[in-house]
């Protein structure tokens, strides 16, 4: 099972006293140094403001909604086709190309190409799919390569049902794998989800607060809003891994 992450306490206050420090500095040095870079401070209470409005929890709620619906699409594709590519040398042959591609291309390439054939309110959804696709494709795969052969030989030979090999061998092989590679993919599906809605200017979502604040230099909000991206990365990770390990110790009890 993969290592957790942990944050100490003291190293974040240390980053957000250093973050304060440099504020500070290019506010002293520079006429307009506060549009440099918000305090943590300033920061905070923008958030704050922002927090209490209904503009705000639209769009965070239409962000939440289609990158996290574009992740989990991206899963569900990727579990089923890893399946597949395991038992069928020409499928992981087929997908192998696709799979490089995308790791290989930049985000805002696809992006961009994407907006020539959808549009902006779809574009983020598609553009995390996309993202989130290879990491959960590569690791189920090599999940589902690993699982031990003299096991399956054996399930084979007392003809163990389907749902039982699923549930006694597979599984716990490949929830591991699984459960690394979402953590990575939800981070990329976020970051690839906003990028998409700053750049497809995608009406009502993060991404559209993002490009306001930075077009009439509203430091205090580019800052507020990234802040809520990271803070909404990290709380669904952490809930969809709960859900994750909630099933495996359902299913392979």
């Amino acid at each position: 099972m993969p290592q957790k992450k942990s944050f100490r306490l003291w190293a974040v206050v240390f980053w957000l006293l250093v973050w304060q420090g440099v504020s500070m500095v290019l506010a002293a040095a520079y006429p307009h140094g506060a549009l440099l870079l918000a305090s943590p401070v300033s920061t905070f209470i923008r958030l704050c403001a922002l927090a209490v409005t209904a503009a705000f929890w639209q769009a965070v709620l239409a962000s939440t909604a289609r990158i996290l619906g574009g992740f989990l699409l991206a899963c569900a594709l990727a579990v089923v086709l890893a399946a597949l590519a395991a038992r069928c040398r020409r499928i992981e042959e087929l997908l192998a190309p696709l799979v490089a591609v995308v790791k290989a291309v930049p985000v805002a390439s696809f992006i961009i190409l994407a907006l020539v054939w959808l549009e902006s309110r779809r574009l983020s959804p598609f553009i995390a799919a996309l993202m989130a696709f290879p990491p959960v494709y590569r690791n189920v795969l090599e999940g589902v390569r690993g699982t031990s052969r003299e096991l399956l030989e054996m399930a084979q030979v007392f003809r163990v049902p389907f749902s039982r090999r699923l549930r006694g061998i597979y599984l716990p092989q490949v929830l591991p794998y699984f459960r690394a590679a979402v953590s990575v993919a939800l981070g990329l599906a976020w970051k690839a989800g906003t990028a998409a809605e700053v750049i497809g200017l995608c009406t009502g979502t993060i991404g559209e607060r993002l490009y306001t604040a930075k077009i009439y230099f509203q430091t205090a909000d580019l800052f507020a809003w990234t802040a809520v991206i990271v803070l909404l990365s990290a709380l669904l990770e952490k809930l969809f891994l709960r859900g994750v390990d909630a099933l495996a110790e359902r299913w392979c009890a």
